[in-house]
């Protein structure tokens, strides 16, 4: 039925139901992540995929993206050599953060090393929570104004802080451009240029302002995530962990750094991002789809309007798919799969599929394959407190994305 839903009728089922969680967000009704189809969402689309996404400028922002990895190792090494242990999630979203801002701004938006990646962490952490939590006013439409949950008054304060901190980047960038220094040519420049040229009734500031919280919440909540559930999941199955160890240090060689020409060239790497996402799937639930018209699938009559829900997480987890321990983490059936990110096989849909495919997949491939790389090819890693791998909490903590309920607390080791 997935298939039917997303490649088959992706047409019928491009429209967004918003939450009333998402309503705190200025301008959400032009958020490209909730536009229900329509030339404005066509637009969006376009342009990151024909200008911002494009493999070419990924290509480009090699050296961003290098640095940034470096700087991580650089953090991991001084907790190493101090003997502190690392909160893996708040590691990897602080340098998906500035990985990010690198791409879309040029500049670093936090100090690696202040408590604001903490705050900027939970925040955003929480927008992704209430987005996806039960909500009243969603199923009786007749409380919205009484928000009995608090559920928007506490997103709206959450939204309100990140467009802050993006309207001030956008003002300084205006305020170069106008002064007549040269641009950076980044994603920033990009957008700010396709305004200029087709107008703000093509794309307005307030529009750009909405799309970079996409690309934020899109990009930095769901990269830190899964690489804390894939190194999670190393560190509760050792021999998973030597296995890719030993394939960096042979692909790459021992002391090397991990560089994104390697990608393609360590498949267990892939497998364990693979089978991360398929037992922990960055968005378990994708988002809401909602009929445009009255439509007919596999047999049953869905009138326009209603809203579907695509149980990505049921489905990774099914053992008509997934005959092999379907409950289990076992990165191996990556290696004799052909099963890929794109959603082309709908048992799998970590990125989902069809026109509402995530934009930034190839760049999320990329972040992905660096950090979790990086931190197992250049560190080995133990539990504190005398910990045994089966401690280990494997709770989550349901929202749009599916994030460990436990933050994971892991000891670097350098390799020498």
């Amino acid at each position: 039925m997935a298939r039917e839903l997303l490649i088959k009728n992706d047409q019928a089922f491009l429209g967004r139901p918003i939450p009333q969680a998402v309503t705190a967000q200025e301008d959400y009704q032009d958020a490209m992540a909730w536009l229900s189809g329509g030339p404005k969402w066509r637009s969006l689309r376009k342009l990151c995929n024909t200008q911002i996404f494009t493999t070419q400028r990924l290509e480009g922002l090699q050296d961003f993206r290098r640095q940034m990895m470096e700087g991580m190792i650089m953090r991991v090494t001084e907790a190493s050599e101090a003997g502190e242990s690392i909160n893996i999630g708040r590691l990897v979203f602080g340098t998906s953060l500035n990985l990010l801002s690198n791409n879309m701004f040029s500049v670093d938006i936090i100090d690696p090393k202040s408590n604001v990646i903490k705050e900027l962490k939970e925040l955003i952490g929480r927008i992704m929570v209430l987005a996806g939590k039960p909500n009243l006013t969603d199923c009786f439409p007749f409380l919205k104004p009484f928000d009995p949950q608090g559920i928007k008054r506490e997103t709206k304060v959450s939204y309100d802080r990140l467009h802050s901190m993006i309207d001030m980047i956008i003002d300084k960038r205006l305020n170069r451009r106008a002064s007549g220094l040269p641009g950076y040519g980044d994603f920033l420049d990009i957008l700010l240029d396709n305004s200029q040229e087709h107008g703000s009734r093509e794309l307005s500031r307030s529009d750009i302002k909405t799309l970079l919280t996409d690309l934020f919440l899109g990009g930095t909540d769901t990269s830190s995530t899964t690489v804390e559930w894939a190194m999670t999941e190393l560190l509760k199955n050792p021999k998973m962990m030597q296995k890719l160890k030993q394939e960096l240090a042979e692909t790459i060689g021992q002391g090397q750094s991990m560089e994104e020409k390697y990608i393609s060239k360590l498949p267990y790497l892939q497998a364990v991002l693979k089978e991360t996402l398929r037992l922990h799937p960055a968005a378990p639930l994708l988002l809401p789809h909602q009929a445009q018209m009255d439509v007919e699938v596999c047999g049953y009559n869905i009138p326009k309007g209603t809203q579907v829900f695509v149980n990505s997480w049921a489905i990774s987890r099914d053992p008509m798919y997934w005959p092999d321990r379907p409950t289990e983490f076992v990165p191996e059936r990556f290696l004799v799969s052909n099963v890929e990110f794109r959603g082309t096989d709908l048992s799998y849909t970590p990125f989902g599929a069809g026109r509402r495919i995530c934009p930034g997949l190839s760049l999320a491939v990329r972040m992905l394959s660096m950090s979790l790389g990086s931190l197992v090819h250049r560190f080995d890693w133990k539990l504190p407190n005398g910990m045994e791998p089966e401690d280990i909490d494997m709770d989550d903590k349901f929202g749009i994305t599916l994030q460990k309920a436990i933050p994971l607390i892991a000891i670097p080791v350098a390799v020498s």
